[in-house]
């Protein structure tokens, strides 16, 4: 008896992409877009992106209602990502403080430290590019990271990224979608370039004045 073929993990992946899409054409299609965004944001591999594009093709007149949604179920499954780090590195963090060679409080600390210190603009950047979201929710809750943080970037990110689909969408319709589905990743990715150039320099030309509350140093008269 011949062995069955393996199916590859591409096509899983494509099968569960054929499906999401199938969700357009439910009765309860908006509350599956919700349950996507939620589910997306911790463990699901398929981005609401794609049953949010399939809706706002049928309904155009819906497309800031499809963006509202996919945001706050996104925004949602964020703190629920967060949740699911936190528990879980309690449950597993002594193992690896025990039984990990070089994995010590000293470099956990460390590396705390320097994820707080940029976990804003990471969780940004994540939440609107295709990094992958869920990744660093789980991270933010490992670390600790201030739930501010994780909600103020998780929104701007999300929103950002959900509305701009939308608009592209509501605006042209379906040559839209398939410039999206083409170049939706170097998109997200030269937006968010320009977004962090932009911060950057404003960053750097503050830095060159004085500092809040200090006088401009009198030049020396000759």
């Amino acid at each position: 008896m011949p062995t069955p073929r393996r199916v590859p993990a591409w096509h899983l992946h494509r099968r569960l992409y054929d499906w999401v899409l199938s969700l357009a054409h439910h009765k309860h299609a908006t509350t599956s877009l919700f349950a996507l965004s939620f589910a997306e944001s911790s463990f699901f591999p398929v981005p609401p992106d794609v049953l949010q594009i399939a809706l706002t093709l049928e309904r155009r007149d819906r497309a800031w209602w499809f963006a509202f949604v996919s945001t706050v179920g996104s925004v949602l499954g964020g703190l629920a990502g967060y949740a699911i780090g936190a528990l879980l590195w309690q449950a597993v963090g002594g193992f690896f403080f025990e039984h990990v060679p070089g994995f010590t409080h000293a470099h956990f600390d460390y590396v705390q430290q320097q994820y707080a210190a940029h976990a804003f603009l990471a969780i940004v950047t994540a939440a609107f590019t295709p990094i992958p979201y869920k990744v660093f929710t789980i991270t933010a809750g490992v670390f600790g990271v201030p739930l501010w943080a994780l909600v103020l970037g998780s929104l701007l990110g999300r929103a950002g990224r959900f509305f701009l689909v939308g608009a592209f969408i509501w605006k042209f319709g379906e040559p839209a979608k398939r410039f999206v589905d083409r170049y939706f990743n170097w998109l997200t990715l030269a937006f968010m370039a320009m977004l962090v150039g932009g911060v950057y320099l404003v960053q750097r030309s503050a830095g060159h004045g004085p500092p809040p509350g200090e006088a401009p140093a009198e030049q020396p008269t000759e």
